[in-house]
């Protein structure tokens, strides 16, 4: 199988799916990631550009990712650019990774530049009925995101509803903390949701609710049989 990520931000990826990124590319599946806003110009406590930079190789080759198609789209201001240009930049990911299953955000993270990465994203998956020459994917899923998706508090919105759990073991989630602790500045004190304590419990609950240990949890929303 190949899966595609595609996040809004650097830690995006591993927060949302670092376990099971570790397990898909340590059983011989393809995993690449695709990262609108690689930049995160305005996040706090954020490193220097070029350990930015370092941090997201070091972490995404730990987790075994082929790829990383990355973007320089204006952080926390994604909805600023024209929605055909976010499209089209996940196009060309897609025409060059070839993904039997994408994986994005779910559209009501409270995140701005989750929900545009989203839609577009959304747009972008039809790119076969445009252009026949491109491979079909088979699977579209959206993924939680400890600290955004479980903010969701707009009653308009679908709220985040698990439908598929990938069981990782203890040890696919220590592979995502320690993944995720490659990103300087990004893991915090317990009880906030980026903590080794909470991610580990979350994957305990996730992995509970279908009868293992630890899992990460996602919602498919498009299959072709």
């Amino acid at each position: 199988m190949k899966y595609l990520l595609v996040v809004a931000h650097p830690d995006d990826e591993t927060l949302g799916a670092g376990a099971s990124m570790w397990k898909w590319s340590h059983q011989g599946d393809v995993v690449d990631v695709c990262i609108m806003c690689t930049e995160a110009k305005a996040r706090a406590f954020r490193p220097e550009d070029n350990e930015l930079e370092d941090d997201t190789n070091a972490s995404n080759k730990f987790l075994g990712v082929n790829r990383i198609y990355e973007g320089t789209f204006p952080n926390i201001e994604m909805n600023t650019v024209s929605h055909l240009k976010l499209v089209q930049f996940i196009e060309s990911a897609i025409r060059k990774s070839e993904p039997d299953v994408i994986i994005t955000h779910h559209p009501a993270d409270t995140n701005n530049d989750h929900l545009q990465t989203s839609m577009a994203c959304q747009e972008a998956i039809r790119l076969f009925q445009r252009r026949p020459e491109v491979k079909r994917v088979k699977e579209f899923w959206y993924m939680e995101v400890p600290s955004c998706t479980e903010w969701k508090i707009n009653n308009a919105m679908v709220t985040f509803n698990p439908n598929c759990y990938v069981e990782v073991g203890k040890e696919g989630v220590d592979a995502k903390i320690k993944a995720l602790s490659m990103y300087r500045g990004v893991m915090r004190s317990y009880p906030h949701p980026r903590s080794a304590e909470y991610i580990t419990g979350l994957a305990a609950i996730r992995g509970g609710q279908w009868g293992c240990e630890y899992a990460e949890s996602f919602e498919v929303v498009l299959r072709l049989y």
